[in-house]
């Protein structure tokens, strides 16, 4: 499995007592929906190794316990501190209309209702209180907030976001 075709899920934040359980922070909206997990990809030295899941028991604010089958001590849960997790992106359901993944926008076009082609999505910036639209018009970065009332319309096919921007906010960058 190549990074590339996984998504990150989370990161093993400290160990949960002495019998190898770790505790996971999982970055995610729901963490609930991922309360049946049977296995993940924990990178290690760079590579994807699949580690099974014996048991997970999600607790608040977005952390799970979960007990890695082989690791059976706090000495090989501490082995795994701050280990990234990855599952693979074929999981994820497709989502509708304006609703999309981070990962599936990048390199669509970008227009804006009173603007125009506003340029390329390069990246999705997801800060803590917001989640922005990197779009780069020639060398010009644009940030573009990721609301409801901003995102009018995904269009898969044709690979465009349409976008209902503030008045002056790309204006602003350029």
């Amino acid at each position: 499995m190549k990074k590339e075709d996984c998504y990150f899920l989370g990161y093993v934040a400290k160990t949960h007592g002495i019998k190898g359980d770790v505790s996971i922070k999982l970055d995610v909206d729901n963490p609930y929906e991922y309360s049946e997990l049977e296995s993940v990809f924990l990178e290690i030295q760079g590579k994807l190794i699949p580690f099974f899941i014996d048991s997970i028991s999600i607790k608040d604010k977005n952390f799970a316990a979960v007990k890695f089958e082989g690791i059976d001590n706090e000495p090989q849960a501490a082995n795994l501190l701050h280990t990234e997790l990855f599952l693979p992106l074929s999981i994820l359901p497709p989502l509708k209309g304006n609703k999309f993944y981070y990962h599936e926008v990048i390199d669509f076009e970008v227009i804006d209702k009173d603007f125009g082609q506003v340029g390329i999505i390069k990246d999705v910036l997801d800060y803590p209180h917001q989640s922005v639209l990197q779009v780069m018009r020639d060398t010009k970065e644009i940030l573009i907030p990721i609301t409801d009332e901003i995102i009018t319309n995904v269009d898969r096919t044709k690979k465009i976001v349409e976008v209902d921007t503030p008045i002056g906010l790309i204006e602003l960058y350029l």
